[in-house]
């Protein structure tokens, strides 16, 4: 009776040793029982009974990432390109996950591959190096809406490299250095332009006052020889202009000292 009692013991820690189970926080166990699905169990402990029931699969609940590469794809534009692009995916419905497709890792990689290379094929070249958000953006939604019903859902996905063949980098390093002497240019002849347009202004001043412009004659001279002390030779008629603009200048100074003292 004793060895009975023992026995059943042992018999019912065994049973419980095998149907005690441990899901991490991050995992989920997709239970069958007779073959059908039972429930997604964790995290933390769960029973599994032995001979009813099975785990089919433990499920990754984190978000992961899947590498993809497009070589020699062509744009658009028939342009050969190569791509490289990481996919941020997550599952987010462990039974769809382990009953509606086999090997939804594999399939995550083997779609976002394909769509990447649709995605080139649908753009322009100018388009993916210009707007790298927007073509992430297309890539995401496209890959999000063939794995909808796996259970999986696309968090992110992210160009990292586009790479163009040299030939083409030549061309358009040259041109975008042709645009810039040609932006250079432009704001070269603005600026003369600009320049211009206020000599043509100073000139019609000038025309309206002599003496503002001989005025100005005399500044110039005393600026030039305020800190050198080098002779300027200047035209005779040039002097004796400056010379009667002088005499008025002081004409027009005493009456204001009179004033004053």
């Amino acid at each position: 009776m004793n060895i009975a009692i023992i026995v059943a013991i042992v018999a019912v820690l065994l049973i419980l040793a095998r149907s005690i189970r441990i899901a991490s926080e991050w995992q989920r166990a997709v239970v069958l029982r007779l073959g059908r699905f039972h429930k997604a169990k964790g995290p933390g402990l769960y029973l599994v009974f032995p001979v009813i029931d099975s785990v089919a699969a433990v499920i990754d609940m984190r978000i992961l990432t899947t590498t993809i590469t497009a070589e020699q794809a062509l744009t658009r534009d028939t342009v050969a390109v190569g791509v490289d692009a990481i996919v941020f995916w997550q599952v987010r419905d462990a039974e769809q996950a382990a009953v509606r497709i086999a090997d939804y890792r594999e399939a995550i990689e083997r779609v976002s591959q394909t769509s990447l290379r649709e995605m080139i094929g649908a753009s322009d070249l100018s388009r993916i190096l210009s707007d790298r958000h927007a073509a992430d953006e297309q890539l995401r939604n496209t890959i999000a809406e063939k794995t909808a019903t796996w259970g999986v859902g696309v968090v992110s996905v992210e160009i990292k490299d586009v790479v163009i063949p040299r030939e083409l980098q030549d061309a358009m390093s040259r041109q975008a250095q042709a645009e810039r002497e040609k932006t250079a240019r432009v704001t070269l002849a603005s600026a003369e332009q600009a320049i211009a347009q206020q000599v043509l202004e100073a000139a019609a001043l000038y025309a309206q006052h002599p003496m503002a412009l001989k005025l100005r004659q005399m500044n110039l001279l005393y600026e030039m020889n305020k800190d050198r002390g080098t002779t300027v030779l200047i035209p005779t008629d040039m002097a004796n202009s400056l010379g009667e603009t002088a005499a008025v200048v002081r004409a027009l100074e005493r009456p204001t000292q009179a004033t004053e003292s």
